[in-house]
């Protein structure tokens, strides 16, 4: 077979996923939001641990390395209550325009940090952790009116990919920087980690999710194991001398109301700059440790964290 007809079957199975993923949104955005997410979250619970045993089986190793203290029993619960989350997520990913266009779906747990600075915004990194819908993490700074940009993992299918850009842009109206790579308004395919470094430098808002592995970045202690931690958003801060803002998007009840709870992290600036990059890197990962501690049915077990 030739190159252009294997391009041409590519194209062609890229189409279908799309127009497969188009139905199943529609299909998900004709009923209620909370029928849709308790629907879904159902679905997850009961068929995931069956299809994607190993994910499965991965959060329960997981498991058993956060909480040794804790029965089996306990540890498979958290794991089931865990997809049950992520079925919610799956479909308010679907419909995030509609939770946002609904104030009254997103509190702020401590407004007075948001109020601080809400007028007078410079450059800032958020960072959060894939807790409860981890997506509207980034909300205080869109309606600040700060025009953050966020960080997101892209998908291979360009059509798919180009549809999740599109359904985030009143989330993030700075736009999307591709990992690895830059897509769309901000120019030419570059290296992430520059463009974005640039991007807060000159006085941009950026989002980053960064709780999981990541086998360039820093081992710094996460439930008493060292894991490789994602340093973007210390070294940005660090750099260029923007604030971090550590976002946990918390889930309240069942349905898609979240409450929001910012910390400011102070990133030192001493005559090592290696140091004091580790050492934030290390404060950002405890103060996440803390936050899965106290709601650990919210966070992604199911993804890799230590090696």
């Amino acid at each position: 077979m030739s190159t252009p007809e294997i391009s041409r079957l590519r194209d062609l199975q890229f189409r279908l996923e799309y127009w497969l993923l188009r139905g199943v949104a529609g299909v998900v955005r004709s009923v209620p939001l909370d029928a849709a997410t308790h629907f879904s979250a159902w679905c997850w619970r009961r068929l995931a641990p069956r299809i994607n045993p190993k994910r499965h089986n991965r959060a329960l190793d997981n498991l058993r390395i956060a909480f040794p203290e804790k029965s089996e029993k306990e540890r498979e619960a958290i794991a089931l209550a865990h997809w049950e989350n992520l079925g919610r997520v799956m479909a308010e990913t679907m419909r995030i325009d509609q939770i946002i266009a609904e104030p009254s779906r997103l509190t702020i747990k401590n407004p007075e940090v948001f109020n601080r600075y809400s007028s007078k915004l410079g450059p800032i990194v958020g960072a959060s952790l894939h807790m409860g819908n981890w997506e509207l993490a980034i909300w205080p700074l869109t309606i600040s009116g700060a025009n953050p940009a966020c960080v997101y993992r892209t998908v291979n299918n360009p059509y798919i990919d180009q549809y999740v850009r599109y359904q985030r842009r009143d989330l993030y109206p700075g736009g999307l920087f591709g990992r690895g790579k830059v897509e769309g308004d901000h120019g030419e395919s570059q290296k992430t980690a520059r463009v974005i470094m640039d991007y807060v430098r000159n006085g941009g808002r950026l989002g980053v999710v960064c709780d999981l592995y990541d086998h360039t970045g820093l081992p710094v202690p996460f439930f008493g194991k060292d894991a490789r931690t994602v340093s973007i958003p210390a070294m940005i801060a660090r750099r260029v001398g923007a604030r971090i803002w550590m976002a946990r998007c918390l889930r309240i009840g069942r349905d898609s109301r979240f409450e929001i709870e910012l910390k400011e992290l102070r990133v030192p600036r001493t005559a090592n700059q290696g140091e004091d990059v580790k050492w934030a890197t290390a404060e950002m990962t405890r103060q996440f440790e803390a936050w899965v501690r106290e709601f650990p049915e919210q966070w992604m077990w199911s993804n890799r964290r230590w090696k």
